[in-house]
């Protein structure tokens, strides 16, 4: 899809997303020369360990994120497991993010592998997007020895979904005369911000790709999708407003701890929840930041999850966070048991000054908070 065509004298805006290739997976191959081309996970390999990403290679076996640990081994007898480096990964990223300013100072990341760039001006004065995108994939391949895939389009929502169509290592371009078309064929599931839920309740409804979609009403899919309608039926017409936000305001902070073996007793509940409570803490000092909301999130051994939460009209500090947690811990009967716990703060005295774009605040795996 890849075209040389850019938008010379139109006003429409010029949207980068990088996105890099199997990050993790592809940071432990770089760093573990005997596990290149290698089946590979990040994640942890215990009985209730999760995989947090997956190198090409793991794919093949149909092997992916999110997926459990166990499952994946079983997949492939001779999965290799890596251990996360969290450290490793953001030093990467900030030196992918230097090459990014190099070009522009909109840049807005999603995590520590993705973000988006506005280069309409550019610092360079570079008229192609497309120049620009392939420009930087082989800076961040020079700099860090990582693949990067682009995609290019005239606004946030197509670039996304153009960044995966030749992956890895390749950039696709979606230029406005091309989006109808290209959006009308598109799965529904492939549309950015439709998860597989929704994705499942809309094909119910007969709707298998963009030009279904693009049959049914406004009022229709505010009724069945309630405000997100007004985002689907502007996406699948190549409408998406949203600009490119250099400064992303962190709305919550937290941890959370999958455990492998279920717990049961509420003295097993507070005993591990005070670890996760400690690394919540932790966090807080080392950013500044307060929060008002105090939120305990359970997911249970049958995988549903239920959240409970308390407001203050004050900022609390360490030692009323811990007896907000174990207030709601103990607020109503735990029916069941207990696979993971996590603990988080909302309602935040953010500023960009505190902001710390792409941070992963989770502990997404089943180690053991430290």
């Amino acid at each position: 899809m890849e075209n040389e065509q850019d938008q010379h004298s139109s006003p429409t805006r010029k949207i980068i997303h990088v996105d890099m290739d199997a990050f993790y997976a592809s940071v432990e191959q770089l760093d573990h020369p005997e596990w290149r081309g290698k089946p590979l996970v990040v994640g942890g390999n215990a009985a209730r360990g999760v995989v947090a990403a997956a190198s090409y290679e793991a794919r093949k076996y149909g092997i992916h994120s999110a997926m459990s640990s166990v499952l994946a081994a079983r997949k492939y007898h001779q999965l290799i497991f890596a251990k996360p480096r969290f450290d490793r990964y953001k030093e990467l990223s900030l030196q992918i993010r230097e090459i990014f300013y190099e070009y522009t100072d909109l840049v807005e990341p999603l995590s520590l592998d993705e973000a988006f760039l506005d280069v309409t001006e550019n610092k360079m004065g570079l008229k192609s997007a497309i120049l620009i995108a392939r420009q930087i994939r082989e800076k961040i391949k020079i700099k860090t020895g990582l693949n990067a895939s682009a995609g290019v389009s005239y606004n946030k929502f197509l670039a996304k979904t153009a960044s995966d169509l030749n992956k890895p290592n390749g950039q696709a371009v979606i230029l406005p005369e091309e989006a109808e078309a290209f959006l009308e064929k598109l799965p529904i599931g492939k549309f950015f911000g439709i998860g597989k839920v929704t994705a499942e309740k809309m094909q119910k409804l007969g709707i298998h790709n963009g030009k279904d979609l693009k049959e049914y009403s406004l009022q229709f899919l505010t009724k069945k999708f309630g405000k997100s309608g007004l985002h689907y039926f502007n996406i699948v017409r190549g409408i998406h407003l949203s600009e490119v936000q250099p400064h992303r305001i962190r709305k919550s902070l937290s941890a959370e701890n999958t455990f492998e073996k279920d717990l049961i007793t509420l003295a097993e509940l507070e005993e591990n929840l005070h670890p996760i409570f400690k690394e919540v803490i932790r966090r807080l000092e080392k950013s500044g930041i307060k929060g008002r909301t105090v939120t305990l999130k359970l997911k249970f051994a049958d995988f549903t999850l239920q959240t409970r939460s308390k407001t203050l009209d004050q900022y609390p500090d360490e030692k009323i966070i811990w007896d907000l947690a174990l207030e709601l811990l103990h607020q109503e009967t735990i029916p069941k048991p207990v696979r993971l716990l996590g603990l988080g703060l909302s309602n935040l005295n953010i500023t960009e000054e505190h902001e710390h774009f792409g941070e992963q605040l989770k502990i997404p795996f089943d180690s053991q908070v430290k």
